[in-house]
């Protein structure tokens, strides 16, 4: 006695109406919850991956869908390659014989001769059995591509630096390259989701870079406050400027006013994709004053104010 075949329908938590889209969102949604990637060493997890893969390649394909719709199994029968026990095959032109073209028309759902994809599908009605020709498959589908989040320092954007993520128990270094920003996607061909008959779906990661205590960015540009006292920005002199390498040293004009920024060209982020190019770094002024004052710096400091009177 054949075995009983399974439910597809209930395998995808869909009924018998469903449409060609709901399928596919069922089989997106049961694939990605038990994928192994997502279910590492869980042998329950991946016999449902193989279940719902082996539903959504039955239901997806209309000549399929439509065999298992009639008969609950795509093989005629119950039996994988042919005809069981409680199918017969007659010649015709014996009383009450059934003419083998209306088995055919019966099994393959009236597909007018072709088989799945287009293929041309011939048989003759000889006594003694049939011949197929060629099936070839044609609504093979792409597998689905995945997101994965991934957190870098800024420092390590302006250096470029490397992840490890784990696939299908493999694990695999990933180059996130210089200059790389909050939103940059890093493409890692063929790591996604497994495809039916096309090719697999791609990884993306999707970079997120912290935010700095020292350095603003902005686009390929880079804002960093520098203190200096009230006298250099009187007289003049030299402040030490952070830069993402090393401090360099910045000349400062006398008379320079709190918020002056400063454009240091080429000390910025490298922009992405365009090796040895870089962004600015600005340096903005911020003028620190004396807490506390003696009595003898108060008198001076009011000659001076007095001064410019």
């Amino acid at each position: 006695m054949a075995t009983m075949a399974k439910d597809y329908y209930k395998v995808l938590g869909i009924d018998k109406n469903a449409s060609d889209d709901d399928i596919k969102r069922a089989y997106r949604k049961l694939a990605k919850k038990y994928h192994p990637d997502t279910n590492p060493n869980n042998p329950e997890a991946e016999a449902r991956f193989k279940e719902v893969n082996e539903a959504n390649e039955v239901l997806s394909d209309k000549d399929k869908r439509e065999m298992y719709d009639r008969f609950g199994t795509t093989t005629p029968g119950g039996f994988p390659g042919g005809a069981g026990p409680d199918v017969r095959y007659y010649n015709q032109g014996n009383s009450g014989d059934v003419p083998f073209s209306d088995i055919f028309e019966t099994f393959f759902g009236g597909l007018g001769g072709r088989g799945r994809g287009g293929a041309q599908a011939q048989g003759r009605g000889a006594p003694g059995g049939f011949g197929f020709g060629n099936f070839s498959t044609s609504n093979a589908a792409q597998g689905e591509d995945i997101e994965q989040p991934v957190t870098i320092t800024l420092k390590e954007a302006f250096s470029g630096t490397t992840r490890v993520v784990t696939r299908d128990g493999r694990k695999i270094t990933v180059k996130i390259p210089a200059g790389a920003d909050t939103g940059t996607k890093v493409r890692l061909a063929g790591e996604g989701m497994p495809g039916m008959g096309g090719r697999d779906g791609d990884l993306y990661l999707i970079v997120t870079v912290d935010e700095d205590m020292q350095f603003e960015r902005k686009g390929d540009d880079l804002l960093t406050d520098v203190k200096i006292d009230m006298f250099t920005a009187l007289l003049g002199g030299e402040a030490e400027i952070p830069t993402m390498e090393k401090n360099v040293k910045l000349k400062i004009p006398p008379g320079t006013q709190s918020g002056r920024k400063f454009r240091l060209p080429n000390k910025g982020m490298p922009l992405l994709k365009k090796q040895g190019e870089f962004g600015d770094l600005y340096a903005r002024i911020l003028i620190t004053v004396p807490i506390a004052l003696t009595e003898k710096q108060q008198a001076l400091v009011e000659h001076l104010r007095q001064s410019f009177q």
